[in-house]
């Protein structure tokens, strides 16, 4: 690692920028990144050789919700000091590849430090790569695909991929109403769609609740916050790792009260029969739907078009991976081998790419998905199970180590690229 970090600044020693200057880019980059999904470690890692590539001295800490920035020309020398309060990321992969690109003009001289401030500026007011039809397609295509996948049969896929659509509408329609309707969306949208599902059930007796729940609202599920937190705390990083593994549990906590209570309300209309679950989907039939998960998970993410067949195919690695695992001992092992398959892939990629290697890796890691086993575990307490609940939802906790592991394990297979 010593040896590609000097590597990487001896490339760079070309960079000459006054002090006021790299000071004002390192500041528009690490808001612009943190905006778009650049996790903690990575942007400090980011930003610190940033700064040495311009010849000063940098120190940079970041949480979900803050970054501080700190940067001097010399180790003598004052240091200029500020704290900037951000609003939680919005993972936005596009963005986030634009961002790279753009800082590699600015490595190989083709752009201006006045240019590139204006770039920044476009860079966060550029559509999507993916308008609002395919945004909603790639929610109907996570709950199609992820629902045989839990062991779903057809009626419940098909309910969970109608379900996935509406709550992609009540997430335009809370972003829409403002910040508050936005802190509150994980409890409204799952508590509509538990009082929906719940009448729903009454006509179809069969209907699975908590699958097709949970396959419509898996797509704001916050596993990926839950492992990213989790991984943050063993890599000491404890202000970001607290921070984000509170903020998971308590949207998983708020998706759980939601559904809890659209079921809840619905109970009270009408009476609903628990029944046999319906048989689940041929396994033959996954050979399709799968894919249309990752191709909805990247669609969600609105990774951009040259990098989506990428992002498909890190994910299918990874989960080619986790059933060799599964095979092999159990799915412990599976979520192991698939998150170091994907790790190792994803850096090969950004290295022969020079693309941030977060653009392939973040659906990947989501595909893992270890918010869902949480969510079940919770719904299975709330339902009167607490042996069955505490199992999983502790499995959870697991699964995020597992994923962390992969990570640090892949790392020494393929080194990263200091990237976003």
């Amino acid at each position: 690692m010593k040896n590609l970090v000097k590597d990487f600044n001896v490339c760079a020693t070309s960079l000459k920028v006054p002090f006021d200057e790299a000071w004002h880019l390192i500041l528009k980059v690490g808001v612009a990144a943190h905006k778009y999904g650049s996790t903690s470690n990575r942007l400090e890692s980011f930003l610190t050789s940033l700064a040495n590539r311009m010849s000063y001295e940098g120190v940079f800490k970041a949480t979900p919700v803050t970054i501080t920035f700190a940067l001097r020309e010399t180790p003598d020398a004052q240091q200029r000091l500020e704290i900037i309060t951000t609003a939680p990321s919005n993972i936005d992969l596009d963005k986030l590849a634009r961002l790279g690109d753009l800082l590699k003009e600015i490595e190989t001289g083709k752009l201006s430090m006045t240019d590139a401030y204006t770039r920044i500026d476009a860079i966060d007011k550029a559509p999507p790569p993916w308008g609002k039809f395919a945004s909603m397609l790639g929610y109907a295509l996570t709950g199609l695909g992820l629902a045989p996948l839990l062991g779903a049969g057809w009626t419940d896929t098909l309910v969970a991929t109608l379900f996935s659509i509406l709550v992609y509408g009540l997430v335009l329609l809370s972003a829409r109403i403002g910040r508050t309707a936005m802190m509150w969306m994980p409890l409204t949208t799952a508590l509509i769609i538990g009082f929906l599902a719940t009448l729903l059930k009454y006509w179809v007796p069969d209907l699975n609740l908590v699958l097709v729940i949970l396959s419509a609202v898996a797509i704001i599920l916050p596993g990926y916050s839950i492992s990213l937190g989790a991984g943050e705390l063993v890599a000491q990083h404890v202000l970001s790792g607290m921070s984000n593994l509170i903020n998971g549990l308590i949207t998983l906590f708020k998706q759980i009260a939601g559904a809890a209570i659209g079921v809840g309300i619905a109970s009270l209309l009408v009476s609903i029969v628990n029944t046999e679950p319906a048989t689940p989907v041929n396994p033959l039939w996954l050979l399709l739907l799968f894919p249309l998960l990752l191709i909805g998970l990247s669609l969600a993410f609105q990774t951009s078009r040259r990098d989506l067949p990428w992002a498909v195919l890190v994910s299918g690695l990874a989960y080619l991976g986790v059933l060799a695992g599964s095979t092999l001992l159990d799915t412990n092992l599976g979520n192991l081998l698939g998150t170091i398959i994907a790790v190792i892939v994803a850096n090969i990629w950004a290295r022969k790419t020079g693309r941030p290697t977060s653009i392939v890796l973040i659906p990947a890691i989501v595909m893992l998905v270890s918010g869902t086993i949480g969510f079940r575990g919770i719904a299975a307490m709330a339902q009167g199970d607490i042996n069955v609940g505490m199992q999983q939802f502790f499995q959870m906790f697991v699964v995020a180590m597992t994923i962390l592991a992969g990570i640090l394990i892949g790392y020494t297979f393929v080194r990263p690229t200091q990237s976003l």
